[in-house]
């Protein structure tokens, strides 16, 4: 009886996770709230290549992904990830809308990120940045 009971449950499981591996198209851009949060936004691009069917040529695409950190994870990003930096992000989706000075409603897409790892090697300039910190 008690099985028959479980099975009539409802099982629900959602899932919002987004894994990027891209280029910052720019330096990331730190600000504090008056809570004294900090918060970094940043922007990534990712590449997607393929040769074509018919002209058997290669063709790629770039997609911009808008990525927002928070806390110590927001000042660690501001402090060594830069414009052109390769990285690894964790997170998950959000939709924000607003109005606009204008007036008009606006939506962006989002990833806040969880995790962020830097790819590649550091450069003698970032080296040296970080050892006098």
């Amino acid at each position: 009886m008690r099985t028959e009971a479980v099975a009539r449950e409802e099982v629900r499981m959602d899932l919002n996770r987004v894994t990027l591996i891209g280029n910052l198209t720019k330096d990331p851009l730190k600000k504090a709230l008056t809570t004294g949060q900090s918060v970094s936004q940043f922007s990534i691009a990712t590449n997607y290549a393929w040769q074509d069917a018919k002209t058997k040529t290669r063709k790629e695409n770039v997609e911009f992904h808008d990525v927002v950190a928070w806390g110590k994870l927001a000042d660690i990003i501001s402090q060594y990830v830069k414009k052109g930096s390769k990285v690894y992000v964790e997170g998950r989706l959000r939709n924000r809308t607003w109005k606009g000075k204008d007036g008009k409603n606006r939506r962006q897409t989002e990833i806040v990120a969880d995790n962020l790892i830097m790819l590649g090697h550091r450069g003698k300039r970032d080296v040296n940045q970080a050892d006098q910190s």
